[in-house]
């Protein structure tokens, strides 16, 4: 019995003008394409945007079915130490390209987890393994790259993808996958996902196994999320001073959603912007948002710790 990919690799594009969102890129990785000739590169931006998808599309189109040869992929978050450089990279840098393409190519995922020995280790392989290698190193914050490994490469910045972009996406999926998806539910997926689309595609095909007509509040249920209005219902009766209605909103985030005193927080920082507020109380609000979310943070009882958020909210809509 053949198992299926799940949706996040069954529908990653394989070619660069399959990738959306990020047009200026593709143009640039497309003239390295025809050049048959690339720089090191250093992939930087939020996880779940393309840029595992642009490193691996740029090694099809250049190596063809020389690709598994000369392709190496590794994450840096599983094997983060001095080590991985000196074993599996440089055994694969110091040994020649197959075929004609004259260099090979590592994509090293999520490498802001190298510790700062293994980074400095990597420079050196940069540099010395420069006329046979490539690399193209992957990371949510370039600034956890050290500067030497930086200036060696060329820099691209991925942003999130837009509301239009992943909708698009999802209707394309939902149309291969013969789903019945709502319109409100794309719009939740858009919001859970926080423009991460393989976020997306994975509450996506979540959802698919337990329901034939996908909803808003299907979405909502399979990603642990509450919905906008009901964050905004909590944080509104406490704002008026009604400490045990807002304590029942929170009982069913908890415990009816399964939500997590942190996720909790999350929404509420989400959500805070868009309340008719005054912009005073937005600010108390958010100070206060960021020491109890640090205290549940560093352990403490995350009920007690939401509870005594409702609480100051209450008091202070008191004076």
């Amino acid at each position: 019995m053949e198992i299926e990919l799940p949706w996040t690799e069954k529908y990653r594009p394989n070619r660069l003008s399959d990738v959306v969102g990020h047009e200026r890129i593709v143009e640039r990785l497309q003239a390295y394409v025809k050049q048959r000739n690339m720089p090191n590169m250093l992939f930087a931006g939020p996880p779940g945007i393309g840029k595992t998808v642009c490193a691996v599309a740029l090694g099809k189109e250049l190596f063809g079915d020389d690709f598994k040869r000369n392709f190496l992929e590794l994450n840096a978050s599983d094997e983060r130490g001095i080590d991985i450089i000196r074993g599996k990279i440089k055994d694969f840098a110091s040994s020649l390209a197959y075929g004609r393409s004259g260099f090979k190519i590592i994509f090293l995922d999520e490498a802001d987890a190298l510790t700062k020995d293994a980074q400095n280790a990597l420079r050196r392989t940069m540099e010395k393994f420069a006329g046979t290698t490539r690399f193209i190193l992957s990371c949510n914050y370039s600034g956890k790259i050290i500067e030497p490994i930086q200036s060696r490469c060329a820099v691209f910045r991925f942003k999130p993808l837009n509301k239009e972009q992943i909708i698009k996406r999802l209707q394309y999926i939902a149309e291969k996958e013969k789903l019945h998806v709502d319109k409100k539910a794309y719009e939740a997926l858009v919001y859970v996902s926080e423009g991460d689309m393989r976020k997306a595609i994975n509450f996506l095909q979540t959802a698919s196994t337990t329901a034939k007509k996908i909803t808003e509040a299907e979405i909502y249920k399979v990603a642990t999320r509450a919905k906008p209005e009901e964050i905004k219902k909590m944080l509104s009766e406490a704002i008026k001073g009604k400490f045990e209605e807002a304590r029942k909103q929170l009982d069913i985030l908890l415990y009816e959603y399964g939500m997590s005193g942190e996720d909790v927080m999350a929404q509420i920082y989400s959500e805070i912007n868009a309340m008719e507020i005054d912009a005073e109380t937005k600010l108390r609000i958010i100070d206060k948002l960021g020491e109890y979310n640090f205290r549940i943070s560093e352990g403490a009882n995350e009920r007690i710790q939401m509870e005594a958020f409702l609480a100051y909210l209450v008091l202070s809509s008191r004076h």
